[in-house]
């Protein structure tokens, strides 16, 4: 009996210094060793509009790293918490497993980063101190942005106003904790400038950069569901209960926005922004239709940008599929 103990034990600790091992091999193989570049962005006049347009509307930075005041459609942010991140997702409202927090990007946050460094963060998904990010911050899609871009975009953000928030660190459930450390890969930023003449290519380069995809997209277990790209359906769901989902935006003439035409799609969105392009605030009582849809940032593109985008999602194949974009909460109807 003391034998077959003895060989219990031995055999026990094998298998915790087999796990040991694993652990310590997969920490120091994972994330992958992305260097960082050695870069100083030169802040121009020129830099500094551009990221501030990417930024605060075509790429929308400004959505998830401020404050947002839902009781007004589609959540205006409120002025002077740009950047301060601290907006929080979990299981409830988009289906994490577990919870993030969105970082604080003000130079009260970052304010120690080199360029280098936060390049890498918004290209390869890996922070200053060389942790993996979870991919709802899009950085594989910011990974086809120009060079110009990531360095307009660098420009603006070094530009925000100081602001100290101490963000909660994130808390991701098993297998996520470890399978989040296996994402990013190394970017080598060469996409090309984008050529606004060439309509067709702009308006992808812009849904890209806006990360449409990833919300316009039904997903199960954290992967696209294959042949619904932009399809609509993905769920999120208020503090409220409210339950709001994306819209088909393919070219479906039932479904999607097929029977939509540029004039009326550009019209939509510049409802929700005044002549100077600021949001117009909509009230919303409890139990009526909100979104987290950043109408009021999108709506401060140019018309020209927003055509774009129209006649890239006019190119996609359309998709029949009925979405119930919005369902109130059981005690708000």
């Amino acid at each position: 009996m003391r034998i077959f103990l003895r060989i219990l034990a031995v055999l026990a600790m094998l298998v915790l210094l087999i796990a040991a091992g694993t652990l310590i091999w997969f920490n120091s193989k994972f994330p992958a060793d992305i260097p960082v570049q050695d870069v100083k962005v030169e802040v121009t006049p020129a830099r500094m509009d551009r990221g501030r347009y990417l930024a605060e509307h075509a790429v929308g930075c400004l959505d998830c790293h401020s404050d947002r005041d839902f009781r007004y459609y589609s959540g205006p942010i409120i002025p002077g918490t740009e950047g301060k991140g601290g907006f929080k997702f979990d299981q409830a409202m988009v289906g994490i497993p577990g919870y993030i927090y969105s970082r604080n990007i003000t130079p009260g946050g970052i304010g120690d980063w080199t360029d280098g460094e936060l390049i890498r963060t918004m290209t390869c998904g890996i922070n200053k101190k060389g942790e993996a990010l979870f991919p709802l911050m899009p950085y594989q899609r910011y990974a086809g942005l120009s060079k110009e871009d990531l360095y307009s975009l660098v420009a603006y953000i070094r530009s925000l106003a100081p602001i100290q928030n101490d963000i909660p660190a994130r808390s991701l459930d098993f297998p996520m904790n470890f399978i989040v450390r296996t994402i990013p890969q190394p970017d080598t930023i060469n996409t090309p400038e984008p050529d606004p003449s060439d309509t067709l290519e702009y308006g992808r380069y812009l849904v890209n950069a806006a990360a449409c995809t990833d919300c316009h997209t039904m997903q199960e277990k954290g992967q696209f569901v294959k042949g619904m790209e932009f399809a609509g359906g993905f769920q999120f769901t208020f503090p409220t209960g409210d339950v709001v989902r994306s819209a088909n935006i393919t070219p479906d003439k039932e479904t999607g926005i097929g029977d939509l035409s540029r004039e009326n799609f550009i019209a939509k969105f510049k409802s929700f922004v005044d002549s100077s392009g600021k949001p117009v605030h909509i009230p919303v009582a409890p139990g009526q239709k909100n979104t987290v849809m950043p109408w009021t940032v999108i709506g401060g593109m140019k018309v020209s940008d927003l055509s774009a985008i129209y006649t890239f999602l006019r190119s996609l194949p359309p998709v029949h599929h009925e979405v119930e974009v919005f369902t109130p909460a059981p005690g708000n109807k």
